[in-house]
C-alpha cells in the first residue's frame, strides 16, 4: 500500500491551498471552485498530496490549541534555518527548534491559520 492523501478539514481552504502553493511549492492536482472547495496539492515527488476542504458536515479542528506533538505535517527540508527565515516573514510563526543527538533538525512552525508544519533535515534521511 501507498499513501495516496491526507485531508484537513479547514477554514479557508482556498487560501490554505494558495499559501502552501506559494510558500511551500506544492502544486494543485485537483481543485474545485465551489463548496467544499476540495483541493489536491502534491509534494514535488508527486507521489503523495494533501487534501483541504472545508466540509461544514464536520467541525474544524482548532489547529493553534493542538499540540503540535498531536498532530503536524512534516515535510524534508535541505535548509531548515532558510525555511524559517522565510516562512516567518510569510506569516508562518516558530513553535521550536531542535537538533537531536544523532545531529537531525526538526523545525516546528504553525502556518496562518494555526496548522503545525515541521521541516525535518535528517541526519540518516528515512524516506528513499
Amino acid at each position: 500500500m501507498k499513501i495516496e492523501h491526507l485531508a484537513i478539514n479547514v477554514t479557508n481552504p482556498q487560501a490554505v491551498s494558495d499559501w502552501y502553493e506559494k510558500n511551500l511549492g506544492l502544486t494543485v492536482v485537483k481543485k474545485m471552485d465551489e463548496a467544499p472547495y476540495m483541493t489536491f496539492l502534491a509534494d514535488d515527488s508527486g507521489k503523495v498530496m494533501i487534501e483541504l476542504y472545508q466540509n461544514s458536515k464536520a467541525s474544524v479542528l482548532e489547529f493553534a490549541k493542538l499540540d503540535p506533538l498531536m498532530l503536524h505535517l512534516a515535510f524534508v527540508s535541505e535548509d531548515p534555518e532558510q525555511e524559517k527565515s522565510r516562512l516567518v516573514a510569510a506569516g508562518a510563526v516558530l513553535v521550536s527548534d531542535d537538533t537531536l543527538a544523532d545531529g537531525t533538525r526538526l523545525l516546528m512552525l504553525r502556518d496562518p491559520w494555526g496548522l503545525a508544519i515541521q521541516f525535518c533535515k535528517r541526519a540518516k534521511p528515512m524516506l528513499k
